[in-house]
């Protein structure tokens, strides 16, 4: 039987604010599970832009001091320990869960509907509004850790639940389906090259957006074309040419996107690197009979049919490099810096 420690290696966000607000310490406490909830012994965890955003207080639309920088538009609780991506081993349950769950290997849905087995109001984000995977051990509410039955290593594992599960979303809302032909932005990073992956299992054509560094690796996922970040595309690919956008940065190109829809055509975004304020020309979203989603909040099916897709190896782990937990900041270094393909990832001893 696996002896759980009392005090674990954790990276805490002290506060909203640059690196130094993160600090990787090696004794702090280590959680236990509530009732409905499991203990996860985390073997690895990838990186992401929220959890640049988060520490930075992005998501906050006031000056108030960070008064709304969670997901929820609230304060975050200090410390905090982000990690949103986790592929790790139940170790523990609570008292409500069957002890046959210790010994599995999960996958951590990164949306939470649920904490301790109830219901919540308004979704949590994990590393926002509770603790996630930049640490040894984690608690969940035991319905988002997810079974998982693969061959792939867990830092191949840890590259899926965030990034595939965004990208799962955004093609379900949209119901993307066979021969459509899907417009993504931002192809190279976790959710983009995601997204080529899931739109080709399900038949559709992918146009992906990138830089031309990037156009033989991009082309060599299963994109059928691939365009610059600098093009125009009316004049590349087309007005009233492709079904679906699938947005990740918006940004200048914004209205760019509106125009190669379609008549009846489906804009679904879950991202706004480029920038987050745009201006829309009404009279184009009716005229063209255009379809809006903005996409956080899985959907009931779509952590599960991401799982059978890993299971079924449908789709490939994309891992660019991988870090050890103490040097987290170097691994956010280069994430930024966006020259990589797939993702970051921390390896958790």
């Amino acid at each position: 039987m696996n002896t759980i420690p009392k005090t674990m290696t954790a990276v805490l966000m002290r506060e909203n604010g640059d690196y130094d607000k993160l600090d990787y310490v090696t004794n702090y406490k280590t959680p236990s599970p509530k009732e409905n909830e499991v203990l996860i012994k985390v073997k690895a965890a990838g990186v992401n832009n929220t959890d640049i955003n988060t520490r930075t207080a992005w998501y906050s639309k006031s000056d108030n001091n960070g008064s709304d920088a969670s997901w929820a538009g609230e304060s975050l609780k200090f410390p905090r320990i982000q990690g949103a991506d986790i592929c790790g081993y139940i170790v523990a349950v609570g008292k409500n869960i069957d002890e046959k769950r210790i010994g599995q290997r999960v996958l951590v849905e990164p949306s939470l509907q649920k904490v301790n087995g109830k219901q919540l109001k308004s979704p949590w984000y994990i590393g926002s509004e509770c603790d996630g995977g930049f640490a040894q051990y984690t608690v969940i509410s035991s319905e988002h850790a997810h079974e998982i039955n693969s061959d792939y290593s867990d830092i191949e594992l840890a590259s899926f639940p965030c990034s595939y599960s965004t990208s799962e979303n955004l093609l379900t809302r949209a119901k993307v389906k066979e021969n459509d032909i899907v417009l993504v932005s931002g192809a190279s990073g976790g959710v983009g090259s995601a997204t080529i992956q899931l739109a080709r299992a399900r038949g559709a054509k992918v146009i992906a957006i990138t830089s031309p560094s990037k156009f033989k690796e991009i082309k060599a996922l299963g994109a059928y074309e691939v365009v610059s970040r600098d093009d125009d595309l009316s004049e590349v690919i087309g007005k009233n040419s492709v079904s679906v956008v699938i947005d990740l940065v918006a940004g200048k190109k914004w209205n760019e996107f509106l125009e190669v829809l379609k008549p009846h055509g489906k804009y679904a975004v879950s991202g706004a690197i480029a920038g987050p304020i745009v201006e829309l020309d009404v009279r184009t979203l009716y005229l063209k009979d255009l379809s809006f989603f903005g996409c956080t909040i899985l959907e009931k099916e779509v952590f599960p049919n991401l799982i059978k897709r890993i299971e079924k190896k449908e789709i490939k782990p994309l891992v660019s490099k991988t870090y050890e937990l103490k040097n987290i900041v170097d691994a956010q270094k280069e994430f930024l810096t966006k020259k990589h393909i797939g993702k970051i990832v921390l390896e958790i001893k």
